[in-house]
């Protein structure tokens, strides 16, 4: 096995570890203030920037912004380049040969060794996302997207000790893995299929509230591109609010989203 493996495999590891310590010592206030300061930041670059932006392309935004988007995976420790190569691949082969977490692997499988081992080649990965490998700054974060995170959290060990470190910099990272997990497995299992797509997705309710809006997975399978996962009022889809206000201010245009008579004509 490869040193990234390996590597993958010790850091999430620890990141559970430290967070159980640190939760047993009794972090601070200043920790709780920490870690509620960072974790939207961190959602929203798994979310927004590595899911919906970077791997579907669901609106469009400058060069800066989309640096921002990128570094915005990095705080939870999450590669926004490779990740849409992956995920594309995802899309490609989704619950079928190719797929790398499709939950009739197995629950470990699908929610933990996919993340440590995405079955893909680097070259692979690389040829499906090379429109942003020739940007400088996304490949350097493509090459050592670990940096800012662990950045991070060594300025917080240093500022505030262990618990701060690991409440204010870890447990964003810790969540947003097994929100993320949730989806890949519950929503290929459980929920509701309004859509005839060639894979088993579902909408499963409780882990879109839980994931602010990922879990409308049938929704998603079925228009992929779509900024919006919520296709209807009562489908709550924070994302797709947050990209909206995006919107409105003007950090990102060419906002996708789909007709509600194609919405219809799809079931």
């Amino acid at each position: 096995m490869s040193f990234r493996y390996w590597f993958t495999t010790i850091g999430i590891a620890l990141i559970h570890l430290f967070v159980v310590i640190a939760l047993w010592l009794g972090p601070t206030k200043n920790d709780w203030l920490i870690f509620f300061c960072i974790y939207p930041f961190a959602a929203i670059g798994v979310g927004i920037a590595m899911h919906r932006y970077f791997a579907h392309k669901a609106f469009a935004t400058s060069r800066l912004f989309r640096f921002v988007l990128a570094l915005c995976a990095c705080l939870a420790f999450g590669n926004a380049v490779h990740f849409a190569g992956k995920h594309r691949f995802h899309h490609r082969f989704a619950d079928r040969e190719g797929d790398v977490h499709a939950p009739h692997q197995g629950f470990w499988q699908c929610w933990i060794n996919s993340l440590i081992d995405c079955g893909y080649s680097q070259e692979q990965i690389e040829a499906e996302v090379a429109e942003y490998l020739s940007s400088p700054e996304l490949r350097y974060l493509y090459r050592f997207s670990m940096v800012p995170g662990l950045l991070l959290c060594t300025g917080l060990f240093l500022w505030g000790g262990f618990t701060t470190m690991a409440i204010g910099g870890l447990l964003s990272p810790l969540l947003l893995l097994h929100q993320s997990s949730a989806v890949n497995y519950c929503c290929h299992r459980w929920g509701q299929r309004p859509y005839k797509t060639v894979e088993r997705s579902t909408n499963n309710v409780l882990v879109a509230l839980l994931t602010y809006g990922e879990g409308w997975h049938n929704n998603h399978h079925k228009f992929p591109r779509s900024a919006q996962a919520g296709l209807h009022w009562w489908q709550l889809d924070i994302f797709y609010l947050i990209i909206c206000f995006f919107e409105i201010t003007g950090l990102v245009w060419d906002v996708r989203r789909i007709d509600y008579r194609r919405i219809e004509a799809a079931k």
